[in-house]
């Protein structure tokens, strides 16, 4: 892949995406372990009517992992996937409908953990370049499926940290729907943006307890 088939405002993305520290996006729990099963998600770019943003997709709340959640289409690995990029194209039809022909993918960041399901995932990048309107395929998986500016990601007023009871703080994005965006996927656009010299100072000490936005 050469930097024409992608926009300028991504080739920092795409850059920093060779060699990024897996520390950088996970601090707390950069490596997964051995016994973690491999997934994937896109991290789908695009240019929309409001600017630049990216494709998120708010997960059923019947769904027995992460339910109700904000997150990026994906999900595991099948046996018939030749890589994370195919089991990334692949759940992002089979949730959203995306085609995978509209999407130039550009890089992967290195697998993260995700402790609460164990899985190994892997972000795959991408950019739209036939966007059109998409729905949830399944409403019994996605709820919602929308596409949030980057501009408002990171505006300072968006912003907020996540506060567990055990402790465990992280970033917080109020965006396009009744449930902010939090956890795995909050903290790669936080840290992912960061890196790539995107972020906007915010105010880090506007909490929000883990109990209202669970």
């Amino acid at each position: 892949m050469t930097y024409d088939a992608i926009p300028a405002w991504l080739h920092p993305i795409a850059t920093l995406a060779k060699d990024i520290d897996p520390e950088s996006l996970a601090p707390q729990f950069p490596y997964p372990p051995n016994d973690a099963r491999d997934a994937a998600v896109l991290l789908l770019f695009g240019d929309g009517p409001t600017g630049h943003d990216i494709l998120l997709t708010q997960r059923a709340t019947t769904m027995r992992s992460h339910p109700g959640q904000i997150a990026f289409p994906g999900g595991s690995v099948d046996p018939d996937d030749a890589d994370a990029v195919a089991a990334a194209l692949r759940e992002a039809k089979e949730e959203v409908g995306l085609r995978p022909e509209t999407v130039t993918v550009f890089g992967q960041l290195p697998p993260l953990w995700l402790p609460p399901s164990n899985f190994s995932v892997t972000t795959v990048l991408g950019y739209w370049n036939e966007p059109e309107p998409l729905y949830p395929v399944d409403l019994g998986e996605v709820a919602a499926v929308f596409r949030a500016p980057i501009e408002t990601l990171m505006d300072p007023v968006s912003r907020f940290t996540v506060v567990h009871p055990s402790g465990w703080r992280g970033p917080g994005f109020r965006v396009d729907s009744d449930v902010p965006l939090w956890g795995f996927t909050a903290g790669i656009v936080s840290r992912l943006f960061a890196e790539v010299g995107w972020e906007i100072e915010w105010d880090r000490s506007v909490e929000e307890p883990f109990g209202v936005i669970e």
